[in-house]
Parts: C-alpha cells; sequence; structure tokens
C-alpha cells in the first residue's frame, strides 16, 4: 500500500506568556492507504495537536505534511478548507451539531456546502439517508439532536463525516464522552468503515479502543516514543489482543 498521509520533521510551538511551549518536536511518522492508526499518550502529550497539524485544522510551525502527495503545509486557508470538507472525515469528543437543524440535515450539511460532484441536493440526502441506514439510526433521521441518545449522536456524527466520501477520518476521541456500550457500538462502526477502505487516524486514551487498530503510535513531550504492531492472529480474543497492548504501553510507561 501507498502512504496516503506522510509527516516529516513536524514542530508545534505556541508561545504563551512569551515563553516557547514545544508540543511537537521533529516527528515523523507515515500511513498507509487503508490503515486505522491510533494515537496514545499521556494527558499533555501532544496527541491532539498532533492530530489537529496533520490534518491542517493547526498550523504547523515547521515540517512537512503531505496529504495524496500533496504538501498541505503550504496551502491558503482557503484551499485547506475546501480540502477538509471535500477529502478529510473529522470526528471529535464532543458531538458538535446545529441545534436548529434535525439529525439528517446535519449528517448532509457538508455534502450541501461541497462542490466535489455536481449531484443534486435530492442525491446527497438519499446518501446521507443511506448511510444512516447502514448505521442503524435512519429511525432518528427527522429527530432533533436533543432527542437522541449519545450512541446515536456519535454515530451520526461518523455518517456526516463520511457524507462527501473522504479520504481519510480523523478521530479525537470519538468514544471518550460515551458508556462503554455505546463506545463499543461506535468502534464497531470504524472498524467496519476500515474494512471497507476508509482510512482512519484516531486519539484514544482507551486501550480497548486501541487495540482494535491496526498500529498504535505512542506519543510522550511531543516525540513518537515507540509504535506498537498488533500479531496478525485470526484465533486471539478482543481480550487478548487488549492485554498485549497494555503490556506494551506498560513497558513505555503508560
Amino acid at each position: 500500500m501507498a502512504a496516503l498521509l506522510e509527516v516529516k520533521d513536524l514542530c508545534k510551538t505556541y508561545v504563551i506568556n512569551k515563553r516557547q511551549n514545544n508540543v511537537l518536536k521533529n516527528v515523523n511518522f507515515e500511513v498507509e492507504d487503508g490503515e486505522m492508526v491510533a494515537i496514545m499518550g499521556p494527558s499533555g502529550s501532544g496527541k491532539s495537536t498532533l492530530l489537529y497539524t496533520v490534518s491542517g485544522m493547526d498550523e504547523a510551525t515547521s515540517g512537512q505534511v503531505c496529504f495524496d502527495g500533496q504538501d498541505i503545509t503550504g496551502l491558503g486557508a482557503n484551499e485547506l478548507a475546501k480540502l477538509r470538507l471535500d477529502e478529510m472525515g473529522f470526528i471529535f469528543q464532543q458531538m458538535y451539531m446545529m441545534k436548529n437543524l434535525t439529525i439528517l440535515d446535519n449528517i448532509v450539511l457538508p455534502a450541501m456546502e461541497s462542490k466535489k460532484t455536481d449531484e443534486s441536493k435530492k442525491a446527497k440526502t438519499l446518501r446521507g439517508e443511506e448511510l444512516m441506514r447502514k448505521l442503524g439510526i435512519i429511525e432518528v433521521a427527522d429527530n432533533d439532536i436533543n432527542e437522541v441518545s449519545g450512541g446515536q449522536l456519535q454515530r451520526a456524527c461518523i455518517c456526516r463525516s463520511m457524507i462527501n466520501k473522504p479520504k481519510i477520518l480523523f478521530a479525537d476521541e470519538p468514544t471518550g464522552a460515551l458508556n462503554r456500550t455505546a463506545s463499543n457500538e461506535v468502534m464497531d462502526e470504524l472498524v467496519k468503515l476500515n474494512e471497507e477502505g476508509t482510512t482512519i487516524i484516531m486519539v484514544t486514551h482507551d486501550a480497548k479502543v486501541a487495540a482494535k487498530c491496526s498500529r498504535v503510535m505512542y506519543i510522550v513531550d511531543g516525540n513518537i516514543k515507540g509504535e506498537y504492531v498488533p500479531i496478525k492472529d485470526d484465533s486471539l480474543q478482543e481480550k487478548d489482543r487488549e492485554r498485549q497492548l497494555n503490556n506494551w504501553l506498560m513497558d513505555l510507561g503508560w
């Protein structure tokens, strides 16, 4: 598989009260097309900053981020906004949606804003309904956002993130605000999307969630301290995979 995302010597520095805070320090990694990668690390290690910087939501101080062969660190704000809208999907722990729109209208909103295709509004709406049907929430299409459960709302956020058929999905603690049952349901849907070909990069503090990924990167103080690739063994139970990952994390000081 070819690298969909290449990160080279990436640095991110914030200046607070005239003091420099080097959050990311010469980070290097690649993500291949079709991978599902988890980013883990202690609080304040730079996990979310890394996610936001490689996706173009935050500006890199130095270094290079190549997405699908294009250096996005040199793009202007409008070009980045179009790239994120058309080719990237985003899921966050806090499930941001427009309060004055129904669940379905929230899902199809990015498609209505995108000029990626010349599809009609009806075709885009039908695609939104199909995504909702696929994730098992079609029955709440006309509900307001305060009339659904947290698990349903997060699955709606997944539908929204996929509405423009992105090449990559960025997720920042997508199960962090959910109970275990809802978390399992959301992760099952993300695994299915990955198996269908969607590349996913996910920040998580949950080893149970990370154990479902094809690779785990561990970041400490703005540096990637190690990478873990689970043994490909279909006979391994989910608890076994989680235990092996936990052992690796503990060796790194988790």
